[in-house]
């Protein structure tokens, strides 16, 4: 994706960039919108640190850096142990994305069977190809989200497509094109008149301030809404679609993503809006039934919930960044990252190999596994 002209991934090798050999560069999305600013990691911990505090985020995103802090681990120590350890490590970080740990299993049954000496180039290799079909995978996504959004702006001649989504499911949460939003870059670069309702995505904002970024950078018409207008503008008939992305699909498709996507999807059920959700295979887990019961919902600080941050726009201090607080001394914060959205409830799977059924025999005829 282009920021001001210039094309850009979410996370890049620098050769020679690390103590033990290549660093990794990524964009640090705390700052987001208000400045853009990159990263440089350059151990395992510093790739650990920067998925538990969403330096990086995004299930496909948080699983190449996964990938990545594997190989800055064996650059610096190479054995056995070490290769736990650091998987243990990664994996730990954030428990709800089933990506991370596809990424991590993928890369050590890669390194494992090779000599120590050859374990580090190997691992790089396999975290480029995990980028790298991330990549193609987002696009084909926007492929076959592209054609739903032309059928579904084949009933309204002539009229602007409103599409809304919740939370952030672009290029910013992948290493390119992103998930939900692709079918909206393809829409839009195609000439097709689309204009998206960006939900703010309470409490980190991720809508407000990362899918309004993108958006704006690339010249999709959007809007930021609260989070409980969705239902009223569905109500009103001003949605034709919901696209969201997803951390993890049960083999049945339940899907699980930021918190308040549930509700959207049943505001949509209620006004006979059609509910979607752009996934790649990795974020597929093969072995989980029910979503509700099985998935990890992972509780985040409650300071999440009790503060935000933001720019200062007057005053001394305008242009600054800030960390205020919103809730009275002594009032206790809850801060579920995470919700489960039932199959019932999903109107398609946008997957990379096609629209599938949100159900087991639905993802088993594009992918042949149960």
């Amino acid at each position: 994706m282009n920021i001001d002209g210039k094309p850009w991934r979410t996370i890049w090798l620098e050769p020679d960039g690390g103590p033990g050999g290549d660093a990794v560069g990524v964009i640090d999305q705390t700052l987001l919108p208000h400045q853009f600013t990159t990263r440089s990691l350059r151990s395992c911990q510093e790739a650990a640190e920067a998925i538990r505090t969403m330096v990086v985020r995004g299930a496909p995103l948080i699983g190449v850096t996964g990938a990545y802090g594997l190989m800055l681990a064996l650059q610096l120590d190479p054995s056995d142990a070490a290769l736990a350890a650091a998987f243990e490590q990664l994996n730990a970080t954030r428990p709800t994305a089933i990506n991370l740990r596809w990424a991590l299993e993928r890369v050590r049954a890669k390194v494992q069977p090779l000599p120590p000496a050859e374990r580090a180039e190997a691992a790089k290799a396999e975290a480029a190809a995990i980028a790298d079909e991330d990549v193609a995978m987002c696009e084909a996504i926007g492929d076959h989200g592209l054609a739903l959004f032309q059928q579904l702006a084949a009933r309204k001649p002539g009229a602007t497509l409103q599409v809304l989504t919740h939370c952030n499911a672009g290029w910013l949460a992948t290493v390119d094109w992103g998930t939900a939003l692709a079918p909206i870059y393809k829409a839009h670069r195609a000439g097709l008149p689309i204009h998206v309702w960006v939900d703010e995505t309470r409490p980190r904002n991720q809508g407000a301030s990362l899918t309004a970024y993108e958006l704006g950078k690339e010249g999709v018409p959007h809007t930021v809404i609260v989070d409980n207008a969705g239902g009223h503008l569905m109500q009103h008939g001003l949605v034709d679609a919901v696209i969201v992305g997803t951390d993890r699909t049960t083999r049945r498709g339940d899907v699980c993503n930021k918190i308040g996507t549930y509700l959207k999807a049943l505001a949509a059920r209620d006004n006979g809006v059609p509910f979607y959700v752009a996934l790649p295979a990795s974020t597929i887990d093969w072995t989980i039934d029910d979503g509700v019961a099985e998935i990890p919902i992972e509780a985040r600080n409650a300071e999440e919930v009790t503060q935000i941050q933001g720019r200062i726009s007057t005053g001394s201090a305008a242009g600054e960044i800030a960390q205020v607080q919103l809730s009275p001394n002594g009032s206790p914060g809850f801060n579920p990252a995470f919700d489960v959205t039932p199959a019932r409830l999903v109107t398609g799977l946008i997957t990379e190999r096609g629209v599938a059924e949100a159900s087991e025999a639905g993802l088993r005829e594009l992918y042949g596994r149960g």
